[in-house]
């Protein structure tokens, strides 16, 4: 049976087509990939990519009390103050990252919560009180309302534009203006988003660590079906770039996104951290240049 609202179109038709096969039913019966993988690629990429609209039925942040975990690397310490956590996405083929930054007074900022392990979850509470959770735009949400209720004394920061989403998972999410002005740790508002997405950057001695979350994707080519969708559909894959969902519904202003880019590219930067897939490590300044240029 088709999915109704979103497979059923044009779009959706040619796609398959281009791909080999005449339709949506033929493409899922061949059990070529699953129902549930292909609706969420489909309405999470290809829809708002060709469109540049969200579709109306996205998935959701599940508003559970219940701390589900799904499968995630060991945690990463890159510095004596930023640890880094890689892990999987439901239904999805992307890889989603958690950083935890820790101020100087030992408290800890999380920025795209994950739900750990147990264990990995006690090595994050050893290490030092969660103190902010950020989450950096409307579409990442996922794990919000769980980490909010495991530590229910930590302040919630989320970007103004889409932030009535964020509350409607966290009644106590507010703006940047929470974290109190600091030596190390920034967050900021992403320049030409329209408020649509908040940075964070860490100083570590004498250099700094960018962390985006959809302002900038770092993701390997996959293969299947799936991979065709990130490589040619969404232009996701295949190294820096800001992808085309991106340039859809999050780049409002191409000037004063590349801007940001270009004043974010300093002599000191030491890494990028995305948001899904892998860390910008080498030559990450003159990678933001080069990202730039291709948005304006």
């Amino acid at each position: 049976m088709r999915q109704p609202g979103w497979a059923s179109n044009q779009f959706g038709d040619a796609l398959f087509q281009q791909l080999g096969w005449s339709n949506f039913d033929r493409l899922h019966t061949r059990g070529v990939i699953t129902g549930s993988e292909c609706t969420d690629a489909f309405r999470c990429f290809a829809i708002p990519a060709v469109t540049g609209k969200l579709p109306a039925r996205m998935p959701q942040a599940q508003a559970s009390e219940t701390w589900v975990v799904h499968p995630h690397d060991p945690i990463e310490k890159l510095e004596s103050n930023l640890w880094r956590v890689e892990g999987s996405l439901p239904n999805m083929p992307l890889r989603r990252v958690m950083t935890v930054a820790r101020l100087a007074s030992g408290g800890l900022v999380v920025y795209n919560a994950i739900a750990l392990e147990e264990a990995a979850m006690q090595e994050v509470d050893a290490w030092g009180k969660v103190e902010y959770i950020i989450v950096p735009n409307a579409w990442h949400k996922l794990d919000a309302k769980r980490f909010a209720e495991r530590y229910p004394n930590a302040k919630v920061i989320a970007p103004a534009s889409g932030r009535e989403k964020v509350v409607a998972v966290v009644a106590r999410a507010a703006g940047p203006e929470q974290l109190p002005e600091n030596a190390d740790i920034v967050i900021q508002e992403f320049g030409g988003t329209r408020e649509r997405e908040l940075y964070m950057t860490v100083r570590s001695g004498s250099g700094i660590s960018l962390i985006v979350a959809d302002a900038l994707f770092n993701m390997p080519h996959l293969t299947g079906v799936q991979g065709f969708l990130l490589r040619h559909i969404t232009r996701s894959s295949g190294g820096p770039v800001v992808s085309r969902v991106s340039r859809a519904i999050l780049v409002k202003d191409k000037k004063a996104y590349a801007e940001q880019l270009r004043s974010l590219a300093t002599p000191d930067l030491r890494r990028v951290i995305v948001a899904h897939h892998q860390v910008i490590s080498e030559s990450p300044a003159e990678t933001l240049r080069q990202v730039a240029s291709t948005v304006g």
